[in-house]
């Protein structure tokens, strides 16, 4: 007989069982990003210009951070058995960074966008302190 109890059963295992190949996938892309951005490190050198040479390696290492957040991401999934709001808002705090200094050193943002991202990146700063005040917490009923 199918109980709310099986059901629930199953959904726990399936969730699992999709975070882990998420996170497995995402330590093999990041390992091979990894390979790849130490590999493209003689073409930083041979380039005409340092500028050149280090746009591909500045984004590149960028975006393994990003990667590594969200790797921490899931992780912490397994740890506390929910996605954590201050966590997520911290991978985005990254990721809208990266899109600044991307920004920044290819020279797409000047003047008041600089102003307007800074502002994108308090907001969430604000979000992450919110999420740190306010903790979700399960109260075990005895």
């Amino acid at each position: 007989m199918i109980t709310q109890k099986n059901l629930l059963n199953v959904f726990n295992v399936t969730t699992r069982a999709i975070f882990n190949i998420a996170l497995v996938a995402l330590l093999i892309g990041l390992l091979v990003s990894v390979g790849r951005t130490l590999m493209e490190l003689g073409l930083a050198f041979s380039q005409p210009t340092v500028r050149l040479g280090l746009k591909d390696l500045v984004t590149n290492i960028l975006s393994l951070v990003v990667v590594l957040e969200l790797v921490r991401a899931f992780v912490d999934y397994f740890e506390y058995d929910r996605i954590r709001a201050e966590i997520l808002v911290e991978v985005a705090v990254i990721f809208v960074l990266r899109e600044m200094m991307l920004g920044l050193f290819s020279g797409d943002i000047k003047g008041i966008d600089v102003l307007l991202w800074s502002a994108g990146i308090l907001a969430l700063m604000g979000a992450r302190a919110l999420a740190v005040a306010f903790t979700y917490s399960k109260s075990k009923t005895t």
